[in-house]
């Protein structure tokens, strides 16, 4: 038997699989004792800490050797503490055994969970021949804000244009902005948790590492309706004493990457940001670690402009070391401006993060003319590309894509129409350096790279695979060669799209969530991927 219990879509989900098999039991044996646990793992969704739904759906998979069996009853524990649980008490809700093949989207019917609460469950279910198995392995669902009052943050931010900024452009140019704050602790920390929402796009680190491995966090929203908000378990991240807490921000789609070109964009401000770290210590008592007017920013930070339809510009120059973590000297920052919120709803996000979910080598280089080497990836992917060099500082080295080539081995960009996709990195001459975007994405197959001193070798690019990272839950192939291409080919053209909104393409200046596009593909897509949570999230 494998029983996995999850939280599914529009709550979060936590998946836990194990796996046994059913065997025929001699007379009077009732329950199944060959139950083995072999894999543990929390599946598909962001972080199952911080939900916003109070009676998430509670779902199960069996899977039996024994033909036609199938579940006649289940009974569902929900306790307050995992040892609670242990003893089998279920102190938030016990369903006793209840008689039903429905092993999908079971609500919650417990205590009223708030803001801060924690639920342990399991399940064990009952064969066709009446087997009782063992209990699953122990989920969790955490509860996050439930509406603006459990916020204690305010959003904060810089409502202006500053150094090179230009937002009145067609191809707007905007830096990203830098937000610090050190604080110290004086307890022994028993867990942590970070809730946060940074629009249009953020990066959240404490003490100089980053939390969680999403990109282009948080998902698109329609945000005069509401923003998305993230959460990440940071216990492991803070400490004792003394702590930074820093944030990256850049423009996504909240601060819109055009004007009319090629369609009209609305655009809803600067960029901003709300975090909220709640802090439990061993002795039970609570804290919280908010973004206020006491925090600094800059927007003179390495990462000059941010557009998503035109690439990143990086100067390693301006880089600021060690900025997120404590003592940093931020002496020359501004104060962070208190700034309006973006929505009147702050929801949590129950679908999926972008994540890097694969790297590429590329397979060539040509040198079509001098100083211009185009790399062939060998595949047609949506991410962006890590470089590494060494050269000299304030070398400056730029990076274009495409998806096909001209005759003459020069990338073919009619297709790409306005956008002008491309990278710039300018060197700090420390050494072999890497860098890769954080706050873009392309569509191609092939890069050029010019202002490179010396020949590149095939070590220089690495290609990174960036999409809404959603679970698997189909697969074909056959004995036909052509077949089984013409189905990889849709299986990357289909995630290729999923920018935690269904768009119609990666490349060009458009990359828009059109309605019909999807209404036709969305059903093909399902034998793929589990697209439930992207859709619901879509729709509402």
């Amino acid at each position: 038997m494998k029983l996995t219990n999850y939280c599914p879509s529009t709550l979060k989900r936590v998946s836990i699989l194990f796996f046994s098999v059913f065997f025929i039991l001699p007379i009077g044996c009732k329950k199944l004792t060959t139950l083995t646990l072999t894999e543990l793992k929390t599946e598909g969704l962001n972080n199952p800490v911080g939900i916003d739904l109070v009676t998430p759906s509670l779902s199960w998979i069996m899977v039996s050797e024994k033909e036609n069996d199938h579940q006649s009853a289940y009974r569902i524990l929900v306790a307050s503490t995992p040892e609670l649980l242990e003893e089998e008490t279920g102190d938030l809700w016990d369903t006793d055994k209840v008689k039903s093949g429905n092993s999908m989207d079971v609500k919650y019917g417990g205590k009223d969970l708030s803001f801060g609460d924690v639920a342990y469950w399991k399940v064990k279910i009952w064969n066709s021949a009446g087997q009782e198995s063992d209990w699953s392995p122990v989920a969790t669902w955490g509860m996050g804000p439930l509406g603006v009052a459990d916020w204690q943050g305010k959003w904060i931010g810089l409502d202006e244009a500053v150094g090179i900024d230009k937002p009145d452009i067609e191809n707007r140019v905007l830096s990203a902005r830098y937000l610090r704050k050190d604080f110290s602790l004086e307890k022994e920390v028993k867990r942590a948790v970070a809730y946060i929402a940074g629009l249009g796009a953020y990066e959240l680190y404490l003490n100089g590492r980053k939390a969680g491995d999403h990109v282009l966090s948080p998902a698109l929203s329609e945000y005069p309706k509401r923003s998305y908000y993230v959460s990440y378990d940071v216990s492991d991240m803070i400490k004792s004493g003394e702590n930074a807490a820093g944030i990256i921000l850049g423009n996504g789609r909240y601060f819109a990457p055009r004007h009319k070109e090629p369609t009209i964009m609305l655009t809803y401000g600067f960029p901003k940001a709300l975090l909220d770290i709640c802090i439990e210590y061993e002795d039970g008592s609570k804290e919280v670690i908010s973004t206020d007017e006491t925090w600094k920013l800059t927007a003179e930070g390495p990462i000059r402009e941010n557009n998503e339809y035109d690439g990143e510009v990086y100067d390693a120059r301006m880089e600021m070391e060690a900025w997120s973590e404590h003592g940093y000297d931020a002496s020359v920052w501004r104060d962070a401006e208190l700034v309006a919120s973006p929505s009147p709803e702050i929801s949590a996000q129950m679908t999926e993060p972008i994540r890097i979910t694969q790297t590429i080598k590329p397979i060539e280089i040509t040198n079509p003319s001098p100083g211009v080497y185009i790399f062939d990836m060998g595949q047609n992917m949506v991410g962006w590309t890590e470089l590494r060099l060494e050269a000299a500082e304030g070398t400056h080295i730029r990076l274009r894509f495409a998806e096909t080539l001209k005759e003459d081995g020069n990338l073919y960009l009619a297709n790409i129409r306005g956008a002008r996709v491309t990278d710039v990195y300018i060197c700090k001459g420390e050494g072999v350096e890497t860098w890769e975007p954080r706050f873009v994405y392309h569509g191609f197959r092939y890069v050029e790279l010019t202002g490179y001193p010396g020949t590149p070798d095939l070590k220089t690019l690495t290609g990174k695979v960036i999409h809404d990272d959603l679970e698997y839950t189909g697969h074909f192939e056959c004995s036909d060669t052509l077949i089984n291409q013409i189905y990889k080919n849709a299986q990357w053209g289909i995630r290729g799209n999923y920018r935690s909104i269904p768009t119609d393409c990666p490349q060009r200046d458009e990359r828009q969530g059109w309605l019909g596009d999807r209404a036709t593909g969305s059903k093909g897509e399902s034998y793929i991927f589990g697209i439930q949570n992207l859709y619901r999230k879509w729709l509402v």
